[in-house]
C-alpha cells in the first residue's frame, strides 16, 4: 500500500504552521490550505490550562506536490495580520521518561 501512495505521489505530508493569529479557528486554517489541494486534517494546538491557542498548528495533506506548493506560497504570507511560518513538520524523536522507576527520588525521602 505504501508503494501505491508513493507511485501516485500521495504520501501524507504533515505541515507545521506557526505564528498564527490567536483567534484563528481550525476551520479557517483548513480553508486556507484547501486552496492548494485536499486537506486531511487541520489542528490548532490549544494550551490545556488556559484553553487559548498556542499560535501554531498542523495541517495534513495527502498529496506531497500540493503540500509543497502550499508551503512555498504560504510561508511568510500575511494571514490575520501576522506573517505565518509554514514548513514541513519533522517528527520529534521519542523522549525518554526520566521520572520513572527507581531513578526518581524526592528530596524528603533522603532525610528519613
Amino acid at each position: 500500500m505504501c508503494l501505491f501512495y508513493k507511485y501516485f505521489n500521495l504520501i501524507i505530508m504533515n505541515i507545521y504552521v506557526g505564528s498564527l493569529n490567536f483567534k484563528m479557528q481550525e476551520s479557517e486554517l483548513k480553508e486556507l490550505f484547501e486552496g492548494y489541494g485536499e486537506v486531511t486534517s487541520a489542528k490548532i494546538i490549544i494550551d490545556k490550562y488556559s484553553g487559548r491557542s498556542k499560535g501554531f498548528g498542523f495541517v495534513e495533506m495527502p498529496n506531497a506536490a500540493e503540500a509543497k506548493k502550499a508551503i512555498e506560497e504560504l510561508n511568510g504570507s500575511s494571514v490575520g495580520g501576522r506573517n505565518i511560518i509554514v514548513n514541513e513538520s519533522i517528527e520529534r524523536p521519542e523522549r525518554k521518561n526520566f521520572r520513572s522507576g527507581d531513578n526518581f527520588r524526592r528530596r524528603n525521602d533522603d532525610n528519613r
